[in-house]
């Protein structure tokens, strides 16, 4: 029992450690700053990691990873860094969904869209990135209805193991898809191991056969 105990205390320790070394501060050791662009994309961020860099060069920190990685582009190659504006949420414009209602041109995941969507999906919706994503492409231009079938398919595609398309900025679960499909006798750890010796090569930070040969 005193073991199970150290090893709990170490493992919660870690966990804070890692925690509070990944929180910016002057003692902080901040990754270098790429010379070229081709290097500045071929090298695996965390957006803390870019955040930290906009901080040391001056440059704006809002946004997402993708607008991080330009501002610091911009930076190296000289070019003007203008600030991107981020679109102001606008939380209640008096606006009442309706299913035959256009989506609300200033659509936002706000209180009274999951109000709306709980009461005619059930009890069980929750806003989910690819329902949140096609919300925000369709926004006035499809009506609820459609949007409440769109939900429902895509539950049912998650329920038959359809692939979902994973965005460019999630390397690592693009990465983890990719091991298991290849390597279903695998464990987490084997991927991990593979994973950590992926994100620290310059290039393109996809799954390949030659990954396993970190494993020895």
């Amino acid at each position: 029992m005193q073991a199970i105990r150290q090893i709990v205390g170490a493992e919660i320790s870690l966990c804070r450690k890692e925690s509070a070394e990944r929180n910016y501060d002057k003692n902080e050791i901040i990754m270098d700053l790429p010379k070229t662009k081709k290097k500045l994309y071929g090298t695996y961020y965390l957006k803390n990691d870019l955040i930290n860099l906009c901080k040391k060069y001056s440059l704006p920190t809002s946004g997402s990873k993708e607008n991080l990685l330009e501002y610091i582009c911009n930076f190296i190659e000289n070019k003007s860094v203008k600030k991107i504006e981020m679109k102001q949420k606008i939380f209640n414009n008096g606006f009442e969904p309706l299913l035959e209602k256009m989506i609300d041109k200033n659509y936002s995941n706000n209180e009274i869209h999951r109000a709306f969507f709980k009461k005619t999906i059930g009890e069980h919706f929750k806003f989910n990135v690819q329902f949140m994503n096609w919300l925000e492409e369709n926004k006035g231009k499809k009506t609820y209805k459609e949007a409440i079938k769109i939900y429902n398919k895509i539950l049912l595609d998650k329920k038959n193991r359809k692939k979902t398309i994973i965005g460019k900025q999630f390397e690592y679960n693009q990465y983890t898809r990719d091991f298991f499909e290849d390597n279903p006798k695998l464990n987490k750890d084997d991927c991990i191991k593979c994973w950590n010796y992926k994100k620290n090569q310059i290039g393109k930070h996809k799954y390949e056969k030659d990954d396993l040969g970190i494993l020895g």
